[in-house]
């Protein structure tokens, strides 16, 4: 008697256990689905974060360019970065073995 006692104890936790388990399998399925669209969601709104950085920094340079005294020192600086990099580019332009070596070196 006690010996199918503990036969059904041990039926009904494997039972409780498998629904435990299946449980944890549907809730686990359906966090991954969840962390999926946050991540997508995420994306989309770095993106966007990323889009509006580059329109206020338009904005600020037309600002500053149109005489705005608080952002001319940033347009300034700025136009005078980008005025940097495009002579960096026009010097290597101007010296395509230069461009050879620097690939060789790497």
């Amino acid at each position: 008697m006690a010996e199918k006692k503990v036969i059904s104890d041990l039926e009904a936790r494997i039972r409780q256990l498998m629904a435990d388990h299946q449980k944890l399998t549907d809730l686990c399925a359906q966090t991954a689905a969840e962390r999926d669209t946050l991540r997508k969601e995420n994306r989309e709104l770095q993106q966007q974060v990323k889009k509006l950085d580059k329109e206020l920094a338009t904005a600020q340079l037309g600002q500053g360019l149109s005489g705005n005294a608080a952002n001319q020192t940033k347009a300034i600086a700025r136009v005078n970065r980008l005025m940097r990099e495009v002579d960096r580019c026009i010097a290597l332009l101007d010296k395509p073995e230069r461009i050879s070596e620097d690939l060789q070196a790497e």
